[in-house]
């Protein structure tokens, strides 16, 4: 009996590996695919989003589109088996109309908290039939991520947010900024806004922020790094006085990508600078 046993269990293993062998997947969400490629199972991807940069060789894979504004007929042109989200994916139709085709759907969380991250890491895992290395991955992120010096600051720091170079907006409460800011123990210079807030200059020197941090391609939009300062009300404040700025990945910060803790990290060294002068 016991013999038996073994052999029906290897061979649910062995069917179950050639079934998966077979899945067709998209990816949605820069941090989705960042997670796939992670686990060593992006063999299995057949097409991604537009914001699915990460790593490079993932720009080879057919492109559907920006995460929020989706067509069926692009996802359905690679025959996908399974699609794995984020849940800020748009529109929500669209899933509805892949469930319809008899794709299967996955989603997962976007929070900007350690615990979602994990949470993400363990369900893309099991999505790709990855769980021992899911685990591996979670506990790698989880010790980077009480590897952050979080002890408080007193320091302002402004999340600019640059989209077309010309349309600045600044993050208040309720953002990825914000959680970001409170996780290395510093402050939100417009902790008093809620949400992405249009910049303005009186608002920008009454908050007086210490440190701006911009993403890569939003300080790439501007042209250079002197045109930050050209922003109205930056160059009065105690950071652009002493041109004091971090410059952070876009995946890692806004999607709270595997990265995250290096960037909180920069971001850290950065306030704890601005305190010593």
């Amino acid at each position: 009996m016991i013999k038996i046993s073994y052999f029906l269990t290897a061979c649910l293993a062995i069917f179950s590996q050639l079934t998966f062998a077979q899945e067709r997947i998209i990816s949605i969400g820069g941090d989705v695919s960042e997670i796939i490629y992670a686990l060593n199972a992006e063999q299995h991807l057949v097409g991604r989003d537009s914001t699915s940069t990460i790593p490079e060789k993932i720009k080879a894979l057919p492109d559907v589109g920006y995460m929020r504004q989706l067509n069926i007929e692009g996802l359905l042109a690679l025959k996908p088996t399974k699609v794995i989200t984020t849940q800020v994916a748009q529109p929500a139709i669209i899933f509805e109309q892949l469930k319809s085709a008899g794709v299967s759907v996955e989603t997962v969380p976007l929070k900007y908290t350690t615990e979602s991250v994990l949470q993400k890491i363990r369900l893309i895992g099991n999505y790709m039939g990855k769980e021992v290395e899911a685990e591996k991955l979670a506990t790698q992120f989880q010790q980077q991520m009480d590897a952050v010096p979080n002890s408080p600051l007193d320091v302002k720091i402004l999340f600019v947010m640059n989209r077309a170079g010309t349309n600045q907006m600044v993050a208040g409460s309720g953002t990825v900024a914000d959680s970001a800011i409170q996780l290395i123990g510093a402050k939100n210079a417009m902790a008093g806004s809620v949400r992405f807030t249009p910049i303005s200059q009186e608002g920008v020197i009454a908050a007086n922020p210490d440190v701006i941090v911009i993403s890569k391609l939003g300080l790439e939009g501007l042209g250079s790094p002197d045109k930050l300062w050209e922003i109205a009300g930056l160059s009065h404040t105690n950071a652009g006085k002493h041109k004091r700025m971090v410059v952070v990945d876009d995946i890692a910060f806004l999607a709270f990508g595997l990265t995250i803790p290096q960037e909180l990290q920069k971001m850290r060294q950065v306030a704890e600078q601005a305190v010593e002068k």
